[in-house]
């Protein structure tokens, strides 16, 4: 055989190779049946810029390979990505905005509580950490916890860490805020049609590999804040 048709030969060999380790992202908006009649009046009056993320974290339905049963909730800080898992092997991807270091959650919880367009009440370690804050902000689409909010729950105790929608879209995929995870509204209002009260939520530790529960999974940073 000839050297030209051998390196031919790896060369195809390498791009099947290629081709398979590849998960190719299907991406699909969240769909306007979730959205309900308050939800649009509410977003109609929004203040921000709607920017849509950055094509990578646009909701997407793709493979999932973890072991967690369909109805669960992984979150890959790393990568900015929160998986929903579904049945057959798939699940709807979401891109994020996770918590700075050291003051981001990894862990395991489960949703506790649910709330449509939630009030905000800062604790007393975000009102140390940023001056001139309300007691409260009441619920609506230029409260920082935006359209949805899911509280995470270790046992019967509140984490204080919430996933939530977000008036700042322009920040899905960074890692800025004081530790919950946030979406963009259109899609915290599609995840929480699809979650069930009690769910399992597991947030990677970051870097620590990618076994079932990481083998670390605790609370870090102390005093999380729903922002």
């Amino acid at each position: 055989m000839s050297l030209k048709i051998r390196l031919g030969l790896i060369v195809a060999a390498g791009l099947m190779l290629s081709a398979c380790n590849t998960t190719t992202a299907m991406y699909q908006p969240a769909p306007d049946s979730s959205i309900k009649p308050n939800d649009r009046a509410q977003l109609a009056k929004a203040k921000y810029a709607n920017v849509k993320p950055a094509e990578p974290f646009r909701r997407a339905i793709v493979d999932f390979h973890r072991k967690e049963l369909p109805g669960s909730i992984v979150v890959d800080s790393d990568n900015h990505y929160l998986y929903f898992v579904q049945d057959g092997g798939k699940a709807i991807r979401y891109g994020v905005t996770v918590g700075e270091e050291a003051l981001a959650f990894s862990g395991v919880a489960r949703v506790g509580n649910m709330a449509e367009w939630p009030k905000w009440t800062p604790t007393k370690d975000i009102h140390a950490r940023i001056e001139g804050l309300p007691a409260q902000v009441p619920g609506g689409v230029d409260n920082p916890l935006g359209a949805r909010a899911l509280y995470l729950y270790q046992g019967n105790k509140d984490t204080l860490f919430r996933i939530h929608g977000t008036n700042q879209p322009e920040y899905i995929g960074a890692s800025i805020s004081s530790g919950c995870i946030r979406m963009t509204n259109e899609d915290v209002i599609d995840l929480y049609s699809r979650v069930k009260p009690g769910a399992l939520v597991v947030v990677l530790e970051p870097k620590a590999g990618d076994s079932p529960y990481n083998s670390k999974l605790a609370l870090q940073g102390g005093g999380g804040t729903p922002y």
